[in-house]
C-alpha cells in the first residue's frame, strides 16, 4: 500500500466516523414534546406554563408569575372553567406556542434564553392582536389570548400579586372617592 492510498483510506474510516457519529447522535435527541388532548396536566405541563407566565409578568422588583404559581392556576382554571372548545385551543396552543419557539429559535420554549423568549411572545401578541381585531364574533379566541389573560387573573388574583404588585390594605378603614392618584403608583387590590 503506497503512501496516497493509506491517506485515502484514513480518511474514509475518519469521514464514516464523523458521519456515523452524526447519525447515531441525531438518533439521541430527545422527542418533541406532544401535547395531547388530555386535561391531565402534568407536572411538566405547569412547569412549562410558569415560564410562559414568568415571561409575560417576570420576576422585577416584585415577585414574578412562577413566584404566584399561576401555571398550576391555568391548569385549574382551563380544566374546571373553560368549555370544551377552549380547552382544545389552550391545549393546542401550548404546543403551538412551542412550535413557534423551535421554528424561531431552534429550541423549545422552556429551553430558550429570556430575551428569545420575550422576542417571541411579542411577535405573538402582536398576531393575537391582529386575529382579535379582525376576527368574526363566531371565531374562537387566539390561543395567546387566552394564555395571557389567563397569567394576568391568575398573579393579580395571588397574594404576591395582590399585596405586593398592587397596593393592598389589609384592613381597610373606610371607603376614600377621591383619594389623591400620581401617576406610576400602583393600582388598588382593596
Amino acid at each position: 500500500m503506497n503512501r496516497r492510498e493509506a491517506v485515502s483510506r484514513v480518511a474514509l474510516i475518519l469521514g464514516g466516523t464523523i458521519i456515523g457519529a452524526e447519525v447515531f447522535l441525531s438518533g439521541c435527541k430527545p422527542e418533541a414534546k406532544k401535547w395531547s388532548a388530555s386535561l391531565d396536566f402534568s407536572a411538566e405541563d405547569i412547569a412549562y406554563l410558569d415560564e410562559v407566565a414568568e415571561t409575560i409578568i417576570p420576576t422585577t422588583n416584585t415577585p414574578g408569575a412562577k413566584a404566584a404559581n399561576v401555571g398550576a392556576f391555568m391548569s385549574i382554571m382551563v380544566k374546571d372553567c373553560y368549555d370544551e372548545a377552549n380547552q382544545k385551543i389552550f391545549i393546542e396552543g401550548m404546543g403551538k406556542l412551542n412550535d413557534a419557539s423551535e421554528k424561531a429559535n431552534k429550541t423549545r420554549f422552556t429551553e430558550a434564553t429570556p430575551e428569545q423568549r420575550k422576542a417571541l411572545l411579542i411577535t405573538i401578541d402582536k398576531e393575537a392582536k391582529d386575529y382579535t381585531k379582525n376576527k368574526k364574533k363566531e371565531d374562537p379566541a387566539h390561543y395567546f389570548t387566552q394564555l395571557k389573560q389567563l397569567t394576568l387573573l391568575g398573579y393579580f388574583t395571588s397574594e404576591i400579586g395582590a399585596t405586593q404588585a398592587l397596593r393592598y390594605v389589609p384592613i381597610p378603614g373606610r371607603y376614600d372617592g377621591e383619594m389623591p392618584y400620581k401617576k406610576g403608583d400602583k393600582a388598588w387590590a382593596t
